[in-house]
Order: C-alpha cells, then sequence, then structure tokens
C-alpha cells in the first residue's frame, strides 16, 4: 500500500496535480530543505566519528535525485511563474553545492 502511495505522491506532482504553492513552499522548500539539512548534519557526525569519507559524502548527497525531482516538477508545472523558477533554480543550485 506505501508502494501505492508513493507512486501516487510522484505522479501528482510530476502530472501537475498538485497545487503549486504546495509543491514549491511545503515540498521543495520546507520538506527539501530540512532533509537536506538532516542528512548534511549526519555526515558531518559521520566524518567526526570517522566513518571513512566516501560514506559520509554518499549520505550528504543523499537526497540529490529528491532535490531533482522537486526542480524538474517545479520547473514544468503549468501555473510556474519566472519567479518561482528562478527560486526553484536557486534552491537546486544551493541544495546542490551546499
Amino acid at each position: 500500500m506505501s508502494d501505492a502511495r508513493s507512486r501516487g505522491f510522484f505522479a501528482a506532482r510530476w502530472q501537475g496535480q498538485v497545487g503549486l504553492p504546495r509543491l514549491f513552499w511545503r515540498d521543495m522548500l520546507l520538506v527539501g530543505s530540512m532533509a537536506n539539512l538532516g542528512l548534511s548534519f549526519v555526515a558531518l557526525m559521520l566524518v567526526a566519528k570517522g566513518v571513512s569519507t566516501a560514506i559520509a559524502v554518499a549520505v550528504h548527497f543523499a537526497p540529490l535525485p529528491y532535490n531533482l525531482f522537486l526542480f524538474a516538477a517545479v520547473w514544468r508545472h503549468p501555473q510556474r511563474t519566472a519567479f518561482i523558477g528562478g527560486a526553484a533554480a536557486l534552491w537546486f543550485a544551493a541544495a546542490t553545492l551546499l
């Protein structure tokens, strides 16, 4: 059942069936940013504990596919404005580089 829900979650966003404010503000900026910050913190803790750098880097970049999905879903949303598109691009760049 959770597999069907997760497919619905991604499909609804990809097909523009979720409102742009919810997709941009909640899914991208709030949830996406919290996932990035949380996993970056975990990666730093792993480095501090002496875990392999490769594992810490993998943990740090683990949300990258989700970030790319959110950016693409916002970018292809039929109600996207130039401001929202630019803000989504800046968020994606910052989430990837930081």
